[in-house]
């Protein structure tokens, strides 16, 4: 018998990107989930998967009451919910994006406290990490400086999601499980133009025909990539292996260039434009790698999927998605 057999495990935010895989990995391992999602995913989509398989509850997880009826009765509870964009979306929201997600970390787990959940995970981010921190980032540098500017608001509110997570876990004994991740992709991933980040606004725009696809900043600033199934397997590891409040970076160690990035997936595509870099445009920090020996140690987590095979993944499922195909 497995950890997630038959548990009863909320996820919020399980109709969106990251959720989505997390809930079909749930209901491949027994476990009997609900979902908690605002209106804008409530036709649940990304879902249809397992449509037959989970609750769902639309609910606004910025509202106490709606976090009450989420909880309850649940024996696990994976706070996958955020409200997350680009580099311009946040730059350009700090306030917003401060306040959003502050409220939903506090509701959340405020209610599973009242309505004593076993285990509870914080999803952090790599934004929480300052510009200038060592390379790759150690979790002990979480809170070292302030968060990169162009994502201000929303480094701060999972700073402070982290130290709530903290502070439960040592005056109400509860097991809470922190996770940092970094720059997740795959298939379902938001390529809205307005809220997406450099993986699916290129594929998007290389597949549109954009000629030259423009890049923003110099294409020097480099990254690691999580795809989207290493990302929810770490998160169900993690909770149920290491469920002290205690962050660990979820992250692959293979790094690249965002001009390389870009030249890899237009290689993919078959497409041929050129790419103009526009250093006008804020280009985040100029390196985001984490360290991730503390996931190994603790959890045994390492990143299984690659990134040329992730972006192929990606890509094939993103193509046929734009043509109305079943996905």
């Amino acid at each position: 018998m497995s950890f997630w057999d038959n548990k009863k495990v909320l996820v919020t935010g399980g109709a969106g990107f990251v959720g989505s895989h997390v809930v079909e990995m749930l209901v491949q391992k027994n476990a009997t989930v609900r979902v908690a999602d605002n209106l804008e995913n409530s036709d649940t989509s990304n879902l249809e998967n397992v449509k037959e398989h989970f609750e769902f509850l639309s609910t606004d997880l910025r509202d106490p009451d709606g976090c009450h009826m989420a909880v309850d009765g649940m024996d696990v509870v994976l706070n996958v919910a955020a409200r997350v964009g680009g580099v311009s979306y946040n730059f350009s929201r700090p306030a917003s994006m401060f306040r959003d997600n502050m409220l939903i970390g506090l509701n959340v787990l405020e209610a599973a406290r009242i309505h004593d959940v076993e285990r509870f995970l914080v999803l952090s981010s790599a934004c929480v990490y300052s510009r200038d921190c060592t390379i790759p980032m150690r979790e002990s540098d979480g809170f070292v400086s302030v968060p990169e500017r162009s994502n201000e608001g929303y480094g701060w509110a999972k700073r402070m999601a982290e130290v709530q997570g903290r502070a439960y876990a040592e005056e109400w004994d509860m097991k809470v499980a922190i996770a940092r991740p970094f720059n997740s992709y795959g298939p379902r991933d938001q390529f809205d133009p307005e809220r997406s980040h450099v993986i699916p606004s290129i594929i998007r725009r290389t597949y549109d025909g954009e000629d030259p696809l423009n890049v923003w900043g110099d294409g020097k600033q480099k990254r690691s990539f999580l795809y989207v199934t290493d990302f929810a397997r770490g998160l169900l590891e993690l909770i149920e292996k290491y469920p002290v409040p205690d962050p660990i970076n979820l992250g692959s160690d293979e790094e690249i260039g965002i001009g390389d990035l870009a030249a890899m997936i237009v290689r993919i595509s078959g497409k041929n434009p050129a790419i103009r870099f526009d250093s006008t445009k804020p280009s985040g920090q100029p390196r985001r790698n984490c360290d991730s020996a503390k996931a190994k140690e603790k959890i045994g987590f390492e990143a299984k999927i690659g990134l040329e095979e992730g972006l192929t993944r990606t890509m094939e499922w993103y193509r046929r998605s734009s043509s109305g195909e079943r996905v």
